[in-house]
């Protein structure tokens, strides 16, 4: 048969055995010379698989653990006893706990969400603040709203310009029913922060972009007497 193909090309060696018996032997030898570095590296590659299982299976754990944790209390929450659902009663761990000891699952991330209000309820700002901005979802309603609870957060303290920041992270994150609640509250925001012209533009986002809200007939009021303050 005609070799049509370049010397040591894939196809001569399958078709010549010599060729194929030298890359067999080159193997072998390559082998020979780096046998500890290859197995280090398959010992290496060995280990991080067991490691990423043993991972999921400790994670699977957690995640079990903390969402019955996370039941327990949340009675408490819905019963508007904030500091039994913290810090925990009767044996049953608290938000916090929860929260801080299992990092990374899903309930303690929710936990996070819970905490965050209850902190607000009682007061704690700065706490409820750091407990919000741990928190994420993908969830376009939850996850706007901790956004927005934070912009709450920094207008009991009196920061306007902070929340300002977080209203608007709120009212852009995903256009849903609550979007003009969200661009309402910025808009009170800017006022507060002196920025009459940003408001003026945050109450007209209402009118234009959500007409049939309840937040409307506001809009239009405060839209209005901003523009006689302003001259426009």
């Amino acid at each position: 048969m005609s070799k049509k193909n370049t010397a040591g090309s894939g196809l001569d060696i399958i078709e010549d055995p010599d060729a194929l018996a030298g890359q067999i032997n080159k193997a072998e030898s390559f082998f020979r010379k780096n046998q500890k570095v290859l197995i280090a590296i398959g010992g290496a590659i060995v280990v991080a698989v067991l490691a990423f299982a043993g991972y999921r299976f400790y994670m699977d754990g957690q995640e079990s653990s903390a969402q019955v944790a996370l039941s327990n209390v949340v009675y408490d929450f819905e019963a508007d006893s904030t500091q039994k659902a913290l810090n925990g009663s009767g044996g049953n761990e608290g938000l916090l706990s929860i929260a801080d000891n299992y990092s990374g699952t899903d309930a303690a991330n929710l936990a996070n969400l819970y905490a965050g209000i209850a902190l607000m309820k009682q007061g704690k700002f700065d706490d409820a603040i750091n407990r919000l901005e741990s928190f994420s979802a993908s969830d376009l309603v939850i996850q706007a709203r901790a956004l927005a609870l934070i912009g709450d957060a920094y207008m009991e303290k009196n920061q306007p310009a902070e929340a300002i920041s977080a209203y608007k992270k709120a009212a852009d994150y995903q256009s849903n029913e609550f979007t003009p609640i969200y661009l309402m509250k910025l808009g009170i925001a800017q006022e507060k922060a002196k920025l009459p012209k940003d408001a003026i533009a945050s109450y007209k986002r209402i009118i234009d972009e959500h007409p049939l809200s309840a937040e409307v007939t506001n809009a239009k009021k405060f839209k209005g007497l901003l523009e006689g303050q302003v001259g426009e």
